[in-house]
């Protein structure tokens, strides 16, 4: 490894460390965050609460969230541990949006620059930005990343509710 990398890894390191900080000092209602190792600032735990009156409401969703060692050039990657039932959410549980793709244009022309990851944006932004798509009252299917949910919000979304509601039920018995 040479100097530069290191010196860019010890400072991510310590915008991380920082942000865990914070989170910590002044925890918002809606998530808590932690490490899932102490010897791995690059590895997070998420707990988010579903929010009242909503199809999630009572859960206890489990994610991660992965840093790159570029942190914050690159936005991390964020994975549900809780099984999921989302059109921007795939199967495995990783999470699409906007806000976790990589900077700059879309070539697909789905997104605008300024939706995209930028490295002002931090840990909160990322973990209140999945929540405004969980609650959406209408998901994206522009371009889904679980087509069999997309189709079933186009479909059926009374059954598309019922999935969602159970699974959220089901985090509840997953501690």
């Amino acid at each position: 490894m040479n100097s530069t990398s290191g010196t860019t890894n010890a400072s991510n390191t310590l915008l991380l460390r920082r942000q865990l900080q914070e989170l910590k000092k002044d925890p918002p209602e809606s998530f808590s965050v932690g490490l899932i190792d102490d010897s791995n600032m690059f590895e997070w735990a998420v707990s988010i609460w579903g929010p009242d009156e909503t199809l999630y409401e009572g859960a206890i969703l489990k994610a991660t969230l992965h840093f790159p060692p570029d942190f914050p050039l690159r936005p991390p990657k964020m994975k549900f541990k809780s099984e999921m039932w989302h059109p921007n959410i795939y199967k495995d549980g990783t999470v699409c949006i906007s806000i976790l793709h990589e900077p700059g244009e879309d070539v697909y022309g789905y997104e605008q620059a300024d939706e995209r990851w930028r490295p002002v944006l931090g840990v909160a932004a990322i973990i209140q930005s999945v929540l405004s798509m969980l609650t959406a009252d209408q998901p994206n299917l522009e371009s889904p990343a679980n087509v069999d949910a997309a189709v079933q919000v186009r479909d059926d979304p009374k059954g598309y509710k019922r999935k969602v509601r159970r699974l959220a039920q089901k985090t509840l018995e997953e501690e």
